[in-house]
């Protein structure tokens, strides 16, 4: 459907009829002027009169180049069939730890070694892709928490995001937890009351931040935003030395009691994954979650067309100057030159006999 983003722009067509209308010509003086070549002025003047027929062909490219102007001043635009965007789901928000310590290896996938992050990627990648319906954003975060996407229903931006996400882009030596859900709860709290969902992955414990982990959680419950925590890393691993294999625990500072008491206090769960089976699991059981009506949103595909118009009277303009140059009297000045010329080549001539 063409629409016209300014159409009181319109009003404007007839001021050219109204300035021709309401302001006199200028006065036209002649001076006389003696010429002594005036038959060949004549003959110049004759060309010009049949010139005249043209008048007509100026007048209507003016009034065209005119409307085209003013068409594309109202700045017209094409508008798309109404495109229905999902109208269930939930606002869910993915805050994922990559500090220094989600490099561990002790995740196995297929009887190799994998980093924990590289597990979490893929398995929050397909989870991101299964929520389809829900808008998603990614926070990434280690001794400071930044918002990597914020909540949107491009589903495959977000799991690129996620899967580019690199340790170390970021200062890795600390985690901030706490900074982490306050970021979740700012970007949460306006949108729809029953859809807030924040789902928080880390391996270890607050010791960095602003805000403490439960001072975010009260805010969060305050905002009635869920959270579901998830603590990653596996309770026991061989580690073979010089002196022996002895088996140690890389999950000793992971801070499960506050883990728990901030996804309760809000609502939620909290979720410990040992290796790869309980990290899917997981993230199936929080594709579970219920979706709820938000309102219906539509738009419009629009695209711009001022342009065109704009072109045209640019084009119109263009030929109507070519075509308003007098050729004939200009080729005419010419001849008249080239005989001057002969005349004085004669005189000359005539002189010299």
């Amino acid at each position: 459907m063409l629409e016209f983003t300014w159409p009181y722009v319109f009003l404007a067509l007839p001021l050219p009829l109204i300035i021709y209308k309401l302001f006199a010509r200028a006065p036209r003086q002649d001076a006389a002027l003696y010429v002594p070549f005036f038959s060949a002025l004549s003959r110049l003047q004759s060309d010009n009169e049949n010139m005249t027929s043209g008048r007509l062909l100026n007048l209507v490219c003016c009034t065209a180049i005119w409307l085209l102007v003013v068409i594309s001043s109202s700045r017209p635009q094409w508008l798309g069939e109404p495109v229905q965007l999902p109208s269930t789901g939930r606002d869910l928000m993915l805050s994922v730890d990559i500090s220094g310590s989600m490099e561990a290896q002790d995740m196995v996938v297929g009887n190799r070694q994998a980093s924990r992050i590289d597990v979490v990627k893929a398995v929050v990648g397909d989870f991101v892709e299964r929520r389809e319906g829900d808008r998603l954003g990614l926070i990434l975060f280690a001794a400071h928490a930044y918002i990597q996407a914020p909540l949107t229903f491009d589903r495959q931006t977000v799991g690129t995001l996620l899967a580019e996400a690199e340790i170390g882009i970021i200062e890795e030596s600390a985690t901030a937890i706490g900074d982490a859900i306050g970021l979740g709860v700012i970007h949460l709290r306006t949108r729809p009351e029953n859809s807030r969902v924040l789902v928080l992955l880390t391996d270890g414990v607050n010791n960095a931040g602003a805000v403490s982990p439960e001072q975010a959680g009260q805010l969060a419950q305050t905002e009635n935003i869920k959270i579901y925590t998830i603590g990653i890393g596996a309770d026991q691993v061989v580690q073979r030395t010089f002196f022996g294999a002895r088996a140690i625990n890389p999950s000793a500072e992971l801070d499960e009691a506050v883990l728990t008491q901030i996804a309760e206090s809000t609502g939620g769960r909290y979720f410990r994954a040992r290796d790869v089976n309980d990290l899917v699991e997981i993230y199936e059981e929080l594709d579970l979650l219920e979706t709820i009506e938000q309102d219906v949103q539509t738009y419009r595909p629009t695209r711009v067309l001022f342009y065109w118009p704009l072109g045209a009277a640019v084009i119109i303009s263009f030929l109507l100057a070519l075509f308003s140059i007098p050729w004939m009297s200009l080729a005419g000045k010419a001849r008249l030159g080239d005989s001057d010329d002969d005349d004085e080549a004669q005189t000359a001539n005539g002189s010299k006999a």
